[in-house]
């Protein structure tokens, strides 16, 4: 057994039945079973299927590189820098208890090649396409950044803006394996076998209607599902050695899976396994997953070694456990960080599928969009609506019922649509006088609160332009919730005005922080286009659509030429307001 400065620590946050469950962790092993040596690698699967036969549980992964130890290339790509394998053998899995969370620092991640380097490799591939020796080959580039600190924390904060269903955390002395996977390799459970092979990946839209448009566009990508078979195929092929092959069958096929910043085209194999097959066996055969090799495997892995500048390591291996009774769950370890406290080096691979049909721009852009999760932190926040009620109306209710229902939809929020609809109308029937500020909070459970406020008068107010541009790709710009970071802080720029009117970095007006504006130019109304960067407001929307207002970009220049400037929402509808200009 090796000797370490701590005991390992490992943390499965697996989805079973595609249901959220409670983590599974082991700590103290009764053994480790480890190697660097390929020819060691069966020897050590062997020693695996033994523990589980005792009545062990057996936990940890395989690196990617393991599997040349099963075909037999040992030599032509980049010497292996983490253990082909490592698990750990367990009495029984241990409560989970939550740590202390530590600070930590990542600095900027950086890629390891160049784009012409890609592009080289992209060309290799194409030719190798059109040799015949490969239908597709996922190609994968590794990213790394300095690091220092609590690897957990960063765990946590990954987990938290992928919401893998299959994330995983590994403490194992002077590595730490921090894995925010959304894939399955496999799940074996009373016999049955389940593999989920993830190909196809497009990026989140900012707003509701451009994230609808993007799903809709993946879901039709004849590339995409050309993927998708490719690989499905080869699953089932490999599957058919292990299972009764009448039993073998695909469900689901190219559903798409909404994460925060992408959504991903999956399919969904299952199958009986045959007597005395056990969850090694299956890992012998299945291993490394076809999602991340290409068609045919063995040619694949062989191109890939040869245009892949770094190890693979555990990413793209599999991380997991099994069970005494032979039940196992196992992931595909994409979206994972790994991390070398000697060095104080964190990396991260990411990659995609090339075909024929491939795009070399959109394979590229593929790759860093899946390196956004490694940026996202993301503190937690609710869904917003601020109703004005009038005389027992509400202004533009429609509109604030769909714009919170697009928002919820977009965030996976479990929204009760007719509980708030009715409580809104109570309110209007109890406030049939007056001017009243409605203000409805909704968190990730689907917790509605309601506050009601009297409206204070408003008055003509000076505003002023922030002396900073905004982002306009920050998601939180489009849809209306209480992370409103980007507004606090232009606001903390300037003092003693009503309101900031913000800009983007083009130099185009987006809104107030606390409305959308309208400007009168010429003999037109004009409120800038949702693309800017601004919030699609509810009385904006309703003036939209009966033909009161028009969109048009409109540029700080411009505001010296407007006849007048309106903030505009739907609790104090028009406000005029006069811009100082400093």
């Amino acid at each position: 057994m090796d000797t370490l400065n701590k005991p390992p620590f490992l943390r499965f946050d697996f989805s079973i039945n595609d249901k959220n469950s409670d983590p599974v962790c082991f700590i103290n092993p009764v053994k480790i079973i480890t190697t660097k040596n390929f020819v060691e690698v069966a020897t050590c699967l062997d020693e695996v299927k033994c523990a589980v036969n005792h009545g062990f549980y057996v936990a940890g992964y395989m690196s990617y590189e393991a599997a040349y130890a099963f075909t037999h290339r040992m030599k032509g790509f980049p010497a292996i820098t983490m253990p082909l394998l490592w698990f750990g053998v367990f009495t029984q899995p241990t409560n989970w208890s939550k740590r202390e969370m530590k600070d930590f620092s990542v600095g900027n991640w950086k890629l390891n090649q160049n784009k012409e380097e890609y592009e080289e490799a992209f060309q290799h591939i194409q030719q190798a396409i059109v040799a015949g020796d490969t239908d597709q080959v996922n190609y994968t580039v590794q990213f790394q950044a300095p690091f220092s600190g609590c690897s957990l924390s960063y765990y946590e904060q990954l987990k938290h803006a992928q919401q893998g269903r299959y994330s995983a955390y590994l403490d194992l002395g002077n590595e730490q394996i921090l894995s925010a996977s959304p894939e399955l390799f496999f799940r074996l459970q009373n016999n049955i076998i389940t593999t989920k092979p993830m190909k196809g990946t497009i990026h989140r839209g900012k707003t509701y209607e451009e994230d609808i448009k993007n799903a809709n566009w993946l879901a039709a990508s004849h590339k995409n599902q050309l993927e998708n078979n490719l690989i499905t195929k080869l699953m089932v092929d490999e599957l058919k050695m292990v299972t009764n092959e009448s039993s073998i069958e695909i469900i689901d096929q190219y559903q798409i899976e909404k994460y925060p910043t992408v959504y991903q085209m999956t399919s969904t194999i299952k199958g009986s396994i045959l007597p005395h097959v056990s969850a090694v066996d299956i890992l012998k055969t299945l291993f490394p997953c076809g999602s991340i090799t290409g068609v045919p495997k063995d040619k694949t892995m062989d191109i890939i070694a040869k245009l892949e500048k770094n190890p693979r390591n555990v990413y793209c291996g599999t991380i997991g456990y099994i069970t005494p009774n032979n039940d196992a769950i196992f992931n595909v370890p994409i979206r994972t960080v790994t991390i070398d406290q000697k060095s104080q080096l964190a990396c991260y691979g990411a990659g995609g599928g090339i075909t024929k049909q491939s795009n070399i721009e959109e394979e590229f852009q593929e790759t860093l969009t899946k390196t956004k999760v490694l940026y996202k932190k993301q503190r937690s926040f609710s869904l917003l609506e601020t109703f004005g009620l009038k005389q027992g109306k509400i202004i533009a209710f429609e509109e604030h019922i769909q714009r919170i229902k697009n928002s919820a939809d977009y965030f996976n929020i479990p929204i009760h649509i007719d509980s708030i609809q009715n409580q809104l109308h109570i309110l209007e029937e109890n406030n049939k006088d007056g001017e009243w500020r409605i203000r409805l909070l909704v968190n990730h459970q689907g917790k509605a609160n309601f506050e009601v406020k009297p409206l204070s008068k408003s008055k003509k107010a000076i505003v002023k332009l922030a002396s900073s541009p905004i982002n306009k790709n920050d998601i939180f710009l489009y849809h209306k919730t209480t992370n409103r970071t980007v507004y606090e802080e232009r606001l903390k720029e300037i003092d003693d005005v009503f309101d900031v009117l913000l800009w983007n970095e083009n130099n185009e007006i987006t809104e107030f922080t606390i409305g959308n504006i309208v400007v009168e130019r010429g003999d037109e109304l004009l409120t800038p286009p949702i693309q800017c960067g601004l919030l699609p407001g509810t009385f904006r929307e309703k003036l939209l659509k009966a033909g009161t207002i028009k969109e048009s970009k409109i540029t700080k220049e411009d505001l010296n030429h407007c006849k007048n400037i309106w903030l505009i929402n739907s609790v104090r509808e028009w406000v005029p307001v006069k811009l100082i200009c400093e």
